[in-house]
């Protein structure tokens, strides 16, 4: 019965020992997998599906039986023919090791009848040697990084491997779309069309992502798309875990042991945990509390200042079942293979609504599993968020994909990346460059204003710089100067320098990973921190490395990073601002919360916060009614609040435009610092005369104007005011 309810989903073409595989090893496939593999082997597809639900061999299984059918023919291989891309270097490893077991259980079936095909890993993580192997013995499939495609892109010998590729797999592509990186990609695979002077199947694989439709202009602009979606959701169990005593604004060291005790209760209730955490700093806290309660070997730490062999590592464990918990940060949101976990665990505010589903989606990752998970609530902010947060989901609601548009640096990089390599007219570039999608509005004049900057250069004392092409603006030909090249290669990409320092262990010259360059900066020799839950006294510090040892019964410091917190996402910002809303219209606001099926004690702490607040401000604010409060430190100095609850990217910057405009206005300079719920001014003493001023020039409709229109766009909002 297995196999003829199974036969009537695998296409015609697949071979035998293909679903053979699939069914012995997998089982039945889902719907998104049925879906995907019944599609034409040449179109452009999207595959948007729940996490678990197969979408990697949804997308791989057809290329990888194509590859089989080849080698059955005994058709000889002219290069690399699938590129596989994903935003992690990690994932692309953990990528690496799905894709070897489907071949060597396929290849095993057909022994002696064909060879299984190859997959070699080519990212920043790669030793030298790996990446002399695939250039001496090409894979069949190349996994890699956005980065590191464009770093192939502007070699001679990463290009020559390259030039016969017939699929590209874009893995997480909601991860990248909504960035400088997307629009970098976007680029480096419009290079690869004129680099194979065809174009290649484009396959996009995505979590729940909207919308849609714009993520395939994006994937292949102007051609047809093809979208398999399953808009099924996955069972959830998402409670609440807060400490014995109340919320408050912040979370006091009793409150955090009242945590870690109930935290250690739930994981002992299951096999392995994961913990999210917002921040690496908080990362290695919370991991070392956790050793303590339930020993350094059950516990790991996990993030992006780690080197990858120790992540790896980590990962490993937590697999085989060496780890009880892991403390992560986003670089486990993705979807690496850890194995099946059984419980996610969100210390604090998630501060988005996909990045939550994403995480919680690690839990019982398989088709049948159900996302498990609790939140952690830290203040009486994070349970509102968090209360927010989860009916957004109850609602459907998640955040849309915003393509950056026409970033000019990042086109600047690749025109010379590729002029580098070969020559053409600029006709040709900017027809080229407007067939990715964030460049498809590109003008000539600006891509013009490009060309002129990167051929002539800037003046300096000495002479011009950065003179990077050769124009010819009589005949429209574009080189690439001596030079170039390297350039390119030196400063690509899109992700921003971090200014960090190298941690290495001295006597085996082992890379650890990294810490903040002011945090080197202000240590000493002999001082002792944790990194990876682990403890390192500082040996010497020089040339930008942290030279260590271990140190594993001192007492250490916690490392830092500079400006890592994720702010909140307007989605959930407008979700917050109608909890507040529903509070103002509602005569029982506990009994409505209540009827949802929420926690008892979090209806009631919340209710209390908005009573207490509402009582304090005069009422709560929301998108629409903004509250002015003033009040006086004990220095007497004057601060200005501005409640404001459209997320930090909106506050830092309205906050910043504000203060700019009253040290004009007042000829006195003031601080202003933002939060997602706030923007804070603040006053010395001296400048306090002027505050009736001040607040006019806040009330007048010219500030809300600039307010609505630069920032905003949103209907006119109403300001009120709160004297303390």
């Amino acid at each position: 019965m297995k196999e003829a309810r199974s036969a009537a989903v695998w296409p015609e073409d697949f071979l035998p020992e293909v679903s053979s595989w699939f069914l012995t090893r997998v089982g039945e496939p889902t719907s998104i997998q049925v879906k995907a593999w019944a599609a034409s082997e040449s179109s452009h597809a999207l595959i948007s599906a729940p996490t678990g639900s197969g979408k990697t061999l949804a997308a791989f299984l057809g290329v990888l039986n194509r590859l089989f059918v080849r080698a059955l023919a005994a058709e000889e291989a002219t290069g690399p023919a699938i590129l596989y891309i994903s935003p992690l270097k990690a994932l692309s490893n953990d990528i690496e090791k799905n894709l070897n077991e489907p071949l060597s259980g396929i290849g095993s079936l057909l022994a002696g009848r064909a060879v299984a095909p190859r997959v070699m890993v080519r990212t920043g993580d790669s030793s030298q040697r790996d990446r002399q192997r695939m250039f001496k013995e090409p894979p069949d499939i190349i996994v890699t990084t956005p980065e590191s495609l464009y770093v192939l892109l502007t070699s001679p010998r990463g290009r020559q491997i390259l030039a016969k590729i017939e699929t590209v797999i874009v893995d997480e592509i909601h991860a990248l779309i909504g960035s400088r990186r997307g629009a970098h990609l976007s680029l480096s695979l419009e290079r690869l069309t004129r680099l194979t002077g065809q174009p290649f199947q484009r396959i996009g694989i995505s979590a729940t992502v909207r919308p849609l439709e714009k993520v395939a202009r994006f994937l292949a602009p102007g051609q047809p798309v093809q979208m398999h979606v399953d808009q099924s959701q996955r069972p959830m169990d998402i409670a609440f875990l807060l400490p014995e005593r109340p919320l408050d604004a912040i979370l006091s060291q009793e409150g955090w042991a009242e945590i870690n005790k109930k935290l250690i209760e739930k994981i002992n209730q299951y096999r392995t945990t994961i913990i999210f955490v917002n921040n690496r700093r908080l990362c290695e806290r919370l991991a070392r509390q956790l050793s303590d309660l339930l020993g350094q070997d059950l516990v790991g730490a996990h993030h992006g200042s780690l080197a990858t062999a120790r992540r790896l590592q980590a990962e490993q464990a937590l697999k085989a079942g060496q780890l009880k918990v892991i403390v992560a940060t986003a670089s486990l949101e993705l979807g690496i293979d850890i194995g099946s976990v059984d419980l996610v665990v969100q210390i604090g505010s998630p501060r988005s609504i996909h990045g939550f589903l994403q995480r919680i989606g690690r839990a019982e990752h398989h088709k049948d599993g159900t996302a498990r998970a609790l939140l952690v609530p830290l203040t009486r902010d994070d349970l509102v968020e968090c209360m927010a947060l989860l009916q957004a989901i109850q609602q459907g609601e998640l955040e849309e994909s915003a393509i950056p548009e026409q970033p000019v640096d990042i086109l600047a990089q690749q025109l010379v990346a590729e002029l580098s390599c070969q020559g053409g007219s600029s006709v040709e570039f900017l027809e080229m460059f407007r067939r990715a999608y964030p460049y498809r509005n590109l003008s000539a004049e600006k891509f013009e204003q490009v060309l002129e900057m990167l051929s002539r250069g800037y003046s300096l004392r000495f002479g011009r710089r950065s003179r990077y092409v050769f124009y010819d603006r009589s005949s429209n030909e574009l080189v690439g100067r001596p030079g170039a090249r390297l350039a390119a290669i030196l400063n690509g990409g899109a992700i921003a320098d971090t200014f960090e320092y190298e941690v290495v262990l001295e006597n085996e010259n082992t890379f650890l990973g990294t810490v903040h360059e002011d945090f080197a900066i202000e240590s000493l020799p002999g001082d002792v921190f944790q990194l990876g839950n682990a403890y390192w006294r500082i040996l010497r510090i020089a040339t930008n490395r942290v030279f260590v040892a271990e140190a594993p019964d001192a007492t250490p410091r916690m490392p830092f990073w500079i400006a890592e917190a994720p702010g909140r996402t307007a989605p959930l910002s407008a979700a917050v601002s109608r909890l507040r809303d529903s509070f103002e219209a509602m005569s029982d606001f506990s009994g409505w919360l209540l009827a949802q099926r929420f926690d008892e004690r979090v209806v009631r702490e919340l209710s209390d916060y908005f009573a207490e607040a509402s009582g304090v401000l005069g009422r709560l604010p929301t998108r629409a009614n903004l509250i002015l409060e003033r009040f006086f430190d004990e220095a007497g100095d004057c601060h200005l609040v501005l409640h404001s609850p459209y997320g930090i990217r909106i506050n830092r910057a309205w906050g910043l435009a504000l203060r700019k405009r009253f040290c004009r206005k007042f000829n006195f300079e003031l601080q202003a610092a933002a939060t997602d719920d706030a923007i804070l001014f603040s006053l010395s003493r001296t400048h306090s005369f002027a505050l009736p001023e001040v607040f006019d020039y806040l009330k007048s409709a010219s500030v809300e104007r600039i307010l609505i229109q630069a920032l905003l766009a949103a209907p006119m909002f109403e300001i009120r005011w709160r004297w303390n």
